[in-house]
């Protein structure tokens, strides 16, 4: 999710300048730094960038340099028409010259300096250029982290494959063979009875059973080579998986703990672990996706 965009254009003489920058982030998080009077962009600037991008954190920054667009005079209508009333009124009563033009445009309030994009038409056109150069920018910053998913997504596919490899390995390892468990649970038995007499052999031998069956790991096995099909498969999906790919870490991570946690044999032990290396291996990529 990591990315950067800079777009820059002109309308009307006026400037401007959008650059967008990513990182990773768990949900879509956006963030706008507008100038002044600028900040009526930010609903619709939000909307643009929420269609393209779902996850990241996003700083846009927009810089506008309108010294070019230059100011304008405008006449204050409705004050000029107050003044030529008053001095009409005055008229009516004394005598005085007539007011000379430059007289009246000197008064205060008649004229008055506008900011160029001040204009309605003038705005209104500056902000459609904006935006659209906003898209533009989110178009590019898209583009840029594709092609770091695609990057991201042929790693991912590796870890798979290790992972699906060391799966098979403890499928296939020897401690699961049930003759190499029965000899280790007589072992185990014939050693308490040497250490205390006393003991029920019948009930020792229930009990290694019923531990034998709680170490059984089966289930995590079989859950481990679904988790790395689904996985396979998202990665082959177009659009944004990143979210997906994490709830499956999760899981891959839970039944690779399950695992160790069963596990009675060092050979054993030692493939979850290396598993467990490659799932973290695995989520700190994930957190790359969108």
């Amino acid at each position: 999710m990591t990315g950067f965009a800079r777009v820059d254009g002109d309308a009307d003489g006026i400037r401007w300048t959008w650059e967008l920058r990513s990182v990773n982030g768990k949900g879509l998080d956006l963030r706008f730094r507008l100038p002044p009077g600028f900040e009526r962009l930010e609903p619709d600037a939000r909307e643009r960038c929420a269609r393209r991008l779902t996850r990241g954190n996003i700083q846009a920054v927009l810089s506008v340099d309108a010294r070019a667009a230059g100011h304008r005079i405008v006449v204050n209508e409705p004050v000029l028409e107050a003044v030529l009333d008053a001095m009409r009124r005055v008229a009516d009563r004394i005598e005085v010259q007539p007011p000379t033009l430059d007289g009246i445009l000197a008064m205060r309030g008649v004229l008055e300096v506008e900011d160029a994009i001040a204009e309605a038409g003038v705005r209104e056109e500056l902000d459609d250029a904006l935006l659209a150069g906003l898209e533009t920018g989110v178009d590019e910053l898209a583009a840029m982290r594709q092609r770091e998913g695609e990057a991201i997504g042929a790693v991912l596919a590796g870890r798979l494959d290790q992972l699906a490899g060391l799966t098979k390995q403890a499928d296939s390892s020897p401690a699961r063979e049930p003759g190499t468990i029965r000899v280790k649970l007589a072992e185990q038995v014939a050693a308490l009875l040497d250490a205390a007499p006393a003991l029920d052999p019948d009930r020792l031998h229930q009990e290694a059973v019923l531990l034998a069956t709680k170490a059984d790991i089966r289930e995590e096995l079989d859950r481990l080579f679904a988790h790395v099909d689904a996985a396979r498969a998202l990665l082959g999906q177009a659009g944004p998986v990143g979210r997906r790919l994490d709830f499956l870490a999760q899981e891959f991570n839970r039944e690779v703990n399950t695992l160790c946690a069963k596990s009675n044999d060092r050979a054993l032990t030692a493939v979850g672990l290396e598993m467990k290396s490659v799932v973290d291996q695995m989520r700190e990529q994930i957190q790359n996706l969108e």
